[in-house]
Protein backbone atom coordinates (compact mmCIF):
# COMPACT_ATOMS: atom_id res chain seq x y z
CA UNK A 1 0.00 0.00 0.00
CA UNK A 2 1.42 3.32 -0.94
CA UNK A 3 0.68 5.81 1.96
CA UNK A 4 1.35 9.44 1.72
CA UNK A 5 0.88 11.69 4.96
CA UNK A 6 1.55 15.15 5.58
CA UNK A 7 2.30 16.07 8.80
CA UNK A 8 5.04 19.27 8.68
CA UNK A 9 2.95 21.66 6.84
CA UNK A 10 -0.67 21.88 5.94
CA UNK A 11 -1.86 20.80 2.73
CA UNK A 12 -1.83 23.72 0.14
CA UNK A 13 -5.49 24.74 -1.15
CA UNK A 14 -5.27 24.07 -4.36
CA UNK A 15 -4.14 20.34 -4.12
CA UNK A 16 -7.15 20.04 -1.95
CA UNK A 17 -9.44 21.54 -4.12
CA UNK A 18 -7.71 19.74 -7.15
CA UNK A 19 -8.23 16.44 -5.03
CA UNK A 20 -11.88 17.17 -4.84
CA UNK A 21 -12.54 18.09 -8.18
CA UNK A 22 -10.85 14.82 -9.47
CA UNK A 23 -12.56 12.72 -6.88
CA UNK A 24 -16.17 14.11 -8.26
CA UNK A 25 -15.27 13.84 -11.75
CA UNK A 26 -14.36 10.09 -11.29
CA UNK A 27 -15.51 8.34 -8.22
CA UNK A 28 -15.74 5.17 -9.61
CA UNK A 29 -11.97 5.31 -10.41
CA UNK A 30 -11.27 6.60 -6.83
CA UNK A 31 -12.66 3.89 -4.34
CA UNK A 32 -9.44 3.34 -2.72
CA UNK A 33 -8.53 6.96 -2.98
CA UNK A 34 -9.32 8.05 0.90
CA UNK A 35 -9.60 12.08 0.99
CA UNK A 36 -11.43 13.10 4.69
CA UNK A 37 -13.26 16.58 4.96
CA UNK A 38 -12.45 16.13 8.66
CA UNK A 39 -8.50 15.02 8.72
CA UNK A 40 -5.91 16.04 7.33
CA UNK A 41 -3.82 13.22 5.45
CA UNK A 42 -3.74 12.15 1.76
CA UNK A 43 -3.66 8.41 1.80
CA UNK A 44 -3.41 7.14 -1.53
CA UNK A 45 -3.88 3.28 -1.66
CA UNK A 46 -4.83 2.24 -5.15
CA UNK A 47 -5.08 -1.24 -5.64
CA UNK A 48 -3.68 -0.66 -8.91
CA UNK A 49 -0.23 -0.03 -7.81
CA UNK A 50 -0.27 -4.25 -6.57
CA UNK A 51 0.77 -3.88 -3.03
CA UNK A 52 -3.01 -3.18 -1.19
CA UNK A 53 -2.21 -6.32 0.96
CA UNK A 54 -2.81 -4.65 3.63
CA UNK A 55 -5.81 -2.67 2.69
CA UNK A 56 -7.23 -5.77 1.35
CA UNK A 57 -6.93 -7.61 4.08
CA UNK A 58 -8.71 -4.98 6.18
CA UNK A 59 -11.58 -4.84 3.68
CA UNK A 60 -11.85 -8.32 4.21
CA UNK A 61 -12.27 -8.42 7.88
CA UNK A 62 -15.03 -5.50 7.60
CA UNK A 63 -16.69 -7.57 5.18
CA UNK A 64 -16.71 -10.29 7.38
CA UNK A 65 -18.57 -8.21 9.66
CA UNK A 66 -20.86 -6.66 7.65
CA UNK A 67 -24.14 -8.57 6.80
CA UNK A 68 -25.00 -9.14 2.69
CA UNK A 69 -27.01 -6.25 3.14
CA UNK A 70 -24.34 -3.73 2.59
CA UNK A 71 -22.72 -3.38 -0.22
CA UNK A 72 -18.77 -2.39 0.06
CA UNK A 73 -18.74 -2.59 -3.67
CA UNK A 74 -21.76 -0.60 -5.55
CA UNK A 75 -22.76 0.32 -8.62
CA UNK A 76 -24.17 3.59 -9.36
CA UNK A 77 -23.95 7.55 -8.61
CA UNK A 78 -22.09 9.88 -6.03
CA UNK A 79 -24.68 10.63 -3.57
CA UNK A 80 -23.71 14.04 -3.42
CA UNK A 81 -25.44 14.74 -6.64
CA UNK A 82 -28.96 13.93 -5.43
CA UNK A 83 -31.17 17.03 -4.70
CA UNK A 84 -32.78 17.75 -1.85
CA UNK A 85 -36.47 16.27 -3.16
CA UNK A 86 -34.45 13.05 -4.67
CA UNK A 87 -33.21 12.27 -1.26
CA UNK A 88 -36.33 13.36 0.23
CA UNK A 89 -38.04 10.64 -1.54
CA UNK A 90 -34.91 7.81 -0.83
CA UNK A 91 -33.73 8.30 2.18
CA UNK A 92 -35.13 5.55 3.53
CA UNK A 93 -32.13 3.37 2.03
CA UNK A 94 -29.62 5.75 3.73
CA UNK A 95 -31.15 5.08 6.90
CA UNK A 96 -31.85 1.19 6.35
CA UNK A 97 -27.98 0.40 5.38
CA UNK A 98 -26.80 2.44 8.60
CA UNK A 99 -28.68 0.82 10.84
CA UNK A 100 -27.49 -2.24 8.94
CA UNK A 101 -24.18 -1.07 9.55
CA UNK A 102 -24.52 -0.85 13.14
CA UNK A 103 -26.15 -4.26 13.97
CA UNK A 104 -22.67 -5.88 12.23
CA UNK A 105 -21.52 -8.32 14.34
CA UNK A 106 -18.56 -7.16 16.42
CA UNK A 107 -18.00 -9.97 18.72
CA UNK A 108 -13.99 -10.49 19.54
CA UNK A 109 -13.56 -6.50 18.69
CA UNK A 110 -12.51 -4.37 21.56
CA UNK A 111 -12.32 -0.67 22.81
CA UNK A 112 -13.26 2.64 20.39
CA UNK A 113 -12.02 4.44 17.62
CA UNK A 114 -10.53 3.81 14.37
CA UNK A 115 -9.90 0.50 13.36
CA UNK A 116 -6.08 -0.28 12.07
CA UNK A 117 -4.66 -2.21 8.99
CA UNK A 118 -5.87 -5.17 11.42
CA UNK A 119 -9.32 -4.17 12.66
CA UNK A 120 -7.85 -3.16 15.79
CA UNK A 121 -8.75 -0.13 17.82
CA UNK A 122 -6.87 1.74 19.82
CA UNK A 123 -9.16 3.14 23.21
CA UNK A 124 -10.49 1.81 25.66
CA UNK A 125 -13.51 4.24 26.32
CA UNK A 126 -15.53 6.34 24.08
CA UNK A 127 -14.68 9.02 26.19
CA UNK A 128 -10.66 8.02 25.49
CA UNK A 129 -11.30 8.05 22.02
CA UNK A 130 -13.00 11.47 21.92
CA UNK A 131 -11.11 13.50 24.03
CA UNK A 132 -8.35 12.00 22.25
CA UNK A 133 -9.07 13.16 19.00
CA UNK A 134 -7.99 16.63 19.77
CA UNK A 135 -5.03 15.74 21.95
CA UNK A 136 -2.27 18.58 20.64
CA UNK A 137 0.90 16.70 21.09
CA UNK A 138 -0.17 13.96 18.39
CA UNK A 139 2.81 13.53 15.77
CA UNK A 140 1.66 14.67 12.50
CA UNK A 141 -0.79 17.17 11.12
CA UNK A 142 -2.39 18.07 14.14
CA UNK A 143 1.12 18.43 15.56
CA UNK A 144 0.29 21.89 17.69
CA UNK A 145 -2.60 22.47 16.28
CA UNK A 146 -4.03 24.91 18.62
CA UNK A 147 -1.34 27.35 17.53
CA UNK A 148 -3.99 28.07 14.60
CA UNK A 149 -6.72 29.64 17.51
CA UNK A 150 -3.97 32.79 16.81
CA UNK A 151 -3.10 31.93 12.55
CA UNK A 152 -6.47 31.07 11.10
CA UNK A 153 -10.20 31.40 11.18
CA UNK A 154 -10.87 29.03 13.69
CA UNK A 155 -11.97 30.83 16.74
CA UNK A 156 -10.72 29.31 20.59
CA UNK A 157 -14.33 30.74 21.86
CA UNK A 158 -16.26 28.56 19.59
CA UNK A 159 -14.10 25.34 19.95
CA UNK A 160 -14.33 25.41 23.77
CA UNK A 161 -17.79 25.53 23.86
CA UNK A 162 -18.62 22.87 22.10
CA UNK A 163 -15.54 20.57 23.12
CA UNK A 164 -17.14 21.25 26.52
CA UNK A 165 -20.79 20.64 25.29
CA UNK A 166 -19.22 17.32 23.80
CA UNK A 167 -17.21 16.36 26.88
CA UNK A 168 -20.60 16.84 29.05
CA UNK A 169 -22.39 14.35 26.55
CA UNK A 170 -20.02 11.30 26.51
CA UNK A 171 -21.32 9.33 29.18
CA UNK A 172 -24.61 9.07 27.05
CA UNK A 173 -22.49 7.27 24.25
CA UNK A 174 -20.34 5.32 26.69
CA UNK A 175 -20.98 1.71 25.99
CA UNK A 176 -22.41 2.23 22.77
CA UNK A 177 -20.26 0.15 20.69
CA UNK A 178 -21.48 -0.23 17.17
CA UNK A 179 -19.33 -0.52 13.98
CA UNK A 180 -19.37 2.76 12.07
CA UNK A 181 -18.38 3.85 8.30
CA UNK A 182 -16.94 7.04 10.04
CA UNK A 183 -17.00 9.12 6.95
CA UNK A 184 -20.61 8.80 5.91
CA UNK A 185 -20.12 12.57 3.78
CA UNK A 186 -22.70 12.28 0.62
CA UNK A 187 -19.56 11.94 -1.49
CA UNK A 188 -17.95 9.35 0.06
CA UNK A 189 -21.63 7.00 -0.67
CA UNK A 190 -23.13 5.46 -4.04
CA UNK A 191 -26.49 5.09 -4.90
CA UNK A 192 -28.60 4.19 -7.80
CA UNK A 193 -31.43 6.81 -6.15
CA UNK A 194 -33.94 3.99 -6.36
CA UNK A 195 -33.48 0.68 -4.89
CA UNK A 196 -29.51 0.95 -3.50
CA UNK A 197 -26.70 2.90 -1.50
CA UNK A 198 -23.22 1.85 -0.81
CA UNK A 199 -20.01 2.45 1.19
CA UNK A 200 -17.43 1.82 -0.74
CA UNK A 201 -14.74 3.71 1.06
CA UNK A 202 -13.90 1.91 4.92
CA UNK A 203 -10.89 3.66 5.34
CA UNK A 204 -12.15 5.49 8.68
CA UNK A 205 -14.21 3.06 9.97
CA UNK A 206 -14.27 1.48 13.85
CA UNK A 207 -16.33 1.37 16.48
CA UNK A 208 -18.31 4.52 18.20
CA UNK A 209 -21.93 5.15 18.53
CA UNK A 210 -23.42 4.40 15.16
CA UNK A 211 -25.39 7.77 15.36
CA UNK A 212 -21.84 9.13 14.75
CA UNK A 213 -22.26 7.97 11.03
CA UNK A 214 -26.05 10.34 10.90
CA UNK A 215 -24.40 12.77 12.52
CA UNK A 216 -22.22 13.23 9.88
CA UNK A 217 -24.58 12.99 6.56
CA UNK A 218 -26.06 16.07 8.68
CA UNK A 219 -23.08 18.07 9.16
CA UNK A 220 -22.66 17.46 5.53
CA UNK A 221 -25.93 18.67 4.52
CA UNK A 222 -27.81 20.08 7.39
CA UNK A 223 -30.84 21.52 4.89
CA UNK A 224 -31.64 18.02 4.54
CA UNK A 225 -33.22 17.42 8.50
CA UNK A 226 -31.71 14.13 8.95
CA UNK A 227 -32.57 13.87 12.61
CA UNK A 228 -35.79 15.07 11.85
CA UNK A 229 -36.39 12.49 9.18
CA UNK A 230 -34.62 10.05 11.97
CA UNK A 231 -36.99 10.58 14.81
CA UNK A 232 -39.91 9.98 11.94
CA UNK A 233 -38.20 7.22 10.72
CA UNK A 234 -38.00 5.75 13.92
CA UNK A 235 -41.63 6.75 14.99
CA UNK A 236 -42.78 4.66 11.86
CA UNK A 237 -40.81 1.38 13.04
CA UNK A 238 -41.07 1.28 16.97
CA UNK A 239 -37.64 1.86 17.06
CA UNK A 240 -36.62 3.17 20.36
CA UNK A 241 -32.70 5.53 20.89
CA UNK A 242 -32.22 5.94 24.42
CA UNK A 243 -30.81 9.34 24.95
CA UNK A 244 -31.25 10.08 21.60
CA UNK A 245 -30.74 14.00 21.66
CA UNK A 246 -28.12 13.91 23.97
CA UNK A 247 -25.87 11.03 22.05
CA UNK A 248 -26.92 12.76 18.28
CA UNK A 249 -25.63 16.25 19.71
CA UNK A 250 -22.51 14.34 21.21
CA UNK A 251 -21.59 12.96 18.33
CA UNK A 252 -22.61 16.03 16.03
CA UNK A 253 -20.68 17.97 18.19
CA UNK A 254 -17.48 16.00 18.26
CA UNK A 255 -17.51 15.70 14.27
CA UNK A 256 -18.10 19.39 13.78
CA UNK A 257 -15.46 20.83 15.69
CA UNK A 258 -13.15 18.37 14.17
CA UNK A 259 -14.23 19.04 10.37
CA UNK A 260 -14.35 23.07 11.34
CA UNK A 261 -10.59 22.88 12.37
CA UNK A 262 -9.42 20.95 9.37
CA UNK A 263 -11.24 23.32 6.97
CA UNK A 264 -9.45 26.39 9.44
CA UNK A 265 -6.57 24.61 8.43
CA UNK A 266 -6.45 25.37 4.86
CA UNK A 267 -7.86 28.40 5.13
CA UNK A 268 -11.48 28.24 4.25
CA UNK A 269 -13.23 30.29 5.48
CA UNK A 270 -16.79 29.93 3.42
CA UNK A 271 -17.54 26.41 5.28
CA UNK A 272 -15.87 27.28 8.00
CA UNK A 273 -19.10 29.79 8.78
CA UNK A 274 -21.05 27.24 7.37
CA UNK A 275 -20.15 24.48 10.12
CA UNK A 276 -20.15 26.99 12.66
CA UNK A 277 -23.93 27.83 11.60
CA UNK A 278 -25.04 24.46 11.74
CA UNK A 279 -23.09 23.26 14.73
CA UNK A 280 -24.73 26.41 16.65
CA UNK A 281 -28.06 26.16 15.29
CA UNK A 282 -28.70 22.10 15.93
CA UNK A 283 -29.54 22.07 19.94
CA UNK A 284 -32.37 24.03 18.69
CA UNK A 285 -33.83 21.68 15.73
CA UNK A 286 -33.66 18.74 18.33
CA UNK A 287 -35.16 20.45 21.20
CA UNK A 288 -38.34 20.38 19.03
CA UNK A 289 -38.42 17.20 17.80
Amino acid sequence: MTQMVLSSTRIPIICVKLIIYIRCLYPRHFLCYDFHMSDAQLMLTGYENGKGDKKMGKDNLIKSMLSDKVSMTPSGFVADQLSPTQFADCYELFFDNILEISSSDIAGVDGYGQFNDDCKTEYGSCREFLIDTFAEDKEGYWFNWKEMFQTTVLEREFFEKYFKEMEDRIHYCEGKRDLVNNNTFFIHMITDGKTMVGFPDWSRSGICDFLLDFAIMDLNKPYLNIPELLVEYCKKRDIVIPNFKERFLCMAYYKGIDTLRWHASIDDTVSCMSIMKSISELKDRLDVL
